[in-house]
C-alpha cells in the first residue's frame, strides 16, 4: 500500500505530461482536424534586431535561401494551409499590392506546411478562378525545418499547420519586426506596406514614427538620453511639446 502512494505522489511530482489538444484549420474551432496537439512544448522564436534564422528551400520558383536576398526588404510570411478561404484572400491581396512591395525595393516569399506541387495548383487555381497571377515565390517546408525556426509552429494552434506569421528582414539579413495572427483573422497588407515605409525612413533620417502614421506625416525625433541634450532639443527648432515630445514636419526631414 505505502508503495503505491509512493509512486503515485511521484507521478505527480513529475506533472501530468504533454497535454492533447484540438486540430487546427480556418474555423474557430480548427476545423481542419490535423491531428493532436501537443501543448507544453517550446516553441523557439527568433528575435528581433538579429540575423533572421538563415534556410534554404524549395520553392515554387525554383530553389530559394535568405541570402539570395541581400541587399533587398524581405516579407516572409506562413499560413496555414493551400486552397483555404482566409489564405487564399490573402494570396490575392498580397499579389495586388506586389508592385507596391517592389516599389520600395521589398520581396514577397509565402510559406506553408504543404507540397510544391500542392502549391503550384493552388496559385494556377487562384489565377483561373480569380484572375490573379501570384508573382512570388511560395516556399514547400513539409519538413516544419523553417516554421521551426521562425516559431511558425503554435502548439496551442497546432502542431502540424503554420500560423499566420510576418517577418520583415532588411537587406543585411536582420530580423526587423514579426507580426502573428489567429488563424480565423487575415491579415491587413496596408499596414505591412506601413510597416516597411516606417522601418526605411526610419533607418534613412534617424527619426521614429508615431501611432497611425503614413508616409508624408509628421514623424517624431528620438528623445535625448542626457540633461543637456534635453535642454538643447528645446533649442533645436523642432516642434515640442516637452523635451522628450518632439516632431518634426517630414518635409524638413
Amino acid at each position: 500500500m505505502k508503495k503505491d502512494i509512493g509512486k503515485k505522489m511521484q507521478r505527480d511530482s513529475m506533472g501530468a505530461g504533454p497535454q492533447l489538444g484540438p486540430g487546427t484549420g480556418e474555423g474557430p474551432g480548427g476545423g481542419k482536424g490535423v491531428g493532436p496537439v501537443i501543448y507544453g512544448q517550446a516553441t523557439v522564436t527568433p528575435q528581433l534586431n538579429k540575423p533572421a534564422p538563415d534556410f534554404t528551400a524549395k520553392t515554387t520558383h525554383g530553389e530559394i535561401s535568405l541570402c539570395d536576398y541581400q541587399g533587398k526588404w524581405l516579407v516572409l510570411f506562413s499560413h496555414p494551409a493551400d486552397f483555404t478561404p482566409v489564405c487564399t484572400s490573402e494570396f490575392i491581396a498580397f499579389a495586388k499590392m506586389y508592385p507596391a512591395f517592389r516599389k520600395r525595393n521589398t520581396c514577397l516569399l509565402g510559406l506553408s506546411i504543404d507540397s510544391v506541387y500542392a502549391h503550384i495548383a493552388w496559385v494556377r487555381n487562384i489565377e483561373e478562378n480569380f484572375g490573379v497571377k501570384i508573382p512570388f515565390p511560395i516556399i514547400d517546408d513539409l519538413g516544419m525545418n523553417i516554421a521551426k525556426k521562425y516559431g511558425m509552429i503554435q502548439p496551442g494552434v497546432s502542431d502540424t499547420s503554420a500560423v499566420r506569421a510576418v517577418f520583415i528582414i532588411d537587406p543585411e539579413g536582420i530580423l526587423r519586426a514579426m507580426i502573428y495572427y489567429p488563424l480565423t483573422t487575415g491579415r491587413c497588407i496596408p499596414e505591412i506596406l506601413r510597416l516597411i515605409d516606417g522601418l526605411q525612413v526610419t533607418d534613412q533620417y534617424k527619426v521614429v514614427t508615431p501611432a497611425n502614421w503614413t508616409p508624408g506625416k509628421t514623424v517624431l525625433v528620438p528623445p535625448p538620453n542626457t540633461q543637456k541634450g534635453a535642454e538643447e532639443r528645446l533649442e533645436s527648432g523642432c516642434d515640442c511639446v516637452d523635451w522628450y515630445f518632439c516632431t518634426l514636419d517630414s518635409k524638413r526631414k
